[in-house]
């Protein structure tokens, strides 16, 4: 995409980062049903991580990096993608993708948090509303009767929390290290790593692989759209963004994202939106809003975790 502030681009790269993120957690639902869950996301990232690598050469841009830029991406695709992505497609067997993306959403408290924890970092009063209200809603979220009645429902819980941490920590990481200078090369070996270490995560707890030809439809066009749309365009869209358009404006997909895929799992997998899961979503998003209020926008870091490190969230979506 070129930087020209077209407002056509601009509407298109817009309903890239709300709709195409939000419904990655559907998509990841649709696939996870069929297809064992370190090997669909290996097949995701390698293949994406491949497909950016031959768009950048074709772009003129350099793949070279550094020794210690390399073994950034390594860490930072695993802290994202490896673990964080493989993880929360392995939950969505057992919690719905809705539910998924609204504790996804909570990303930018708990780097909050870890930020107090390991920087000593204070907490602005508005931002300490945004922590309490973020809690209340992860509470109301996660204590409903429908989530508990679910078989290993809590062992997808602490599967989706377990990522949460991983994503936000590698936020944090991402902010100290020395990675690539062009995104979307940098989302390219972030991408195409963590494909390799998913690989292996697949052959050691033994699942089985199978072609393309023979998955069901709704699962080949699920990762068709996961590559192509979820790992490519958004993120491309995302980047476009971000030289035209202000942060705050981009941030705004950090509250719509979990409302498309509410929508879109009702709508297509028949996920319950319960009067709880709404005022649990309304409470949490707000709190959000709160934390984000400060000018900081640790969120963005989710966005470049979703598609490159840097959350994205996927959570499933992810």
């Amino acid at each position: 995409m070129t930087q020209a502030r077209s407002p056509i681009l601009i509407l298109m790269a817009f309903f890239a980062i709300y709709v195409i993120w939000g419904s990655t957690y559907v998509l990841n639902k649709i696939a996870v049903t069929e297809l064992p869950p370190f090997m669909l996301a290996a097949m995701r990232f390698s293949t994406a991580g491949l497909l950016i690598f031959i768009l950048a050469k074709l772009s003129g841009k350099s793949l070279r990096i550094t020794r210690q830029q390399f073994t950034n991406t390594v860490i930072a695709g695993f802290l994202f993608l490896g673990f964080g992505n493989g993880v929360a497609v392995w939950a969505l067997r057992f919690i719905d993708s809705g539910f998924a993306a609204l504790v996804i959403s909570a990303q930018p408290l708990v780097v909050l948090l870890l930020m107090l924890i390991l920087d000593g970092k204070k907490i602005q009063p508005m931002s300490m509303v945004g922590v309490f209200l973020g809690l209340v809603g992860i509470y109301l979220l996660v204590s409903q009767k429908q989530v508990a009645s679910q078989e290993n429902s809590f062992t997808g819980i602490a599967m989706i929390f377990a990522c949460l941490l991983s994503w936000s920590y590698g936020s944090l990481f991402v902010g100290r290290s020395n990675l690539p200078t062009n995104h979307f090369v940098n989302t390219g070996y972030q991408m195409f790593t963590a494909g390799i270490q998913l690989m292996i995560a697949s052959y050691l707890f033994q699942e089985d692989w199978s072609y393309p030809t023979s998955w069901s439809a709704p699962t080949q066009i699920s990762m068709l759209l996961l590559i192509f749309l979820g790992s490519i365009i958004a993120f491309t869209a995302f980047n476009y963004l971000l030289k035209v358009v202000s942060p705050e404006k981009v941030a705004t997909s950090t509250y719509v994202n979990p409302v498309i895929a509410m929508i879109l799992g009702w709508y297509f997998l028949n996920e319950q939106i319960t009067l709880q899961s709404g005022l649990a979503a309304t409470v949490l998003l707000t709190g959000v809003y709160f934390i984000n209020t400060k000018k900081k926008l640790v969120i963005l870091s989710r966005f470049t975790n979703k598609f490159s490190g840097n959350y994205d969230q996927d959570n499933l979506q992810q």
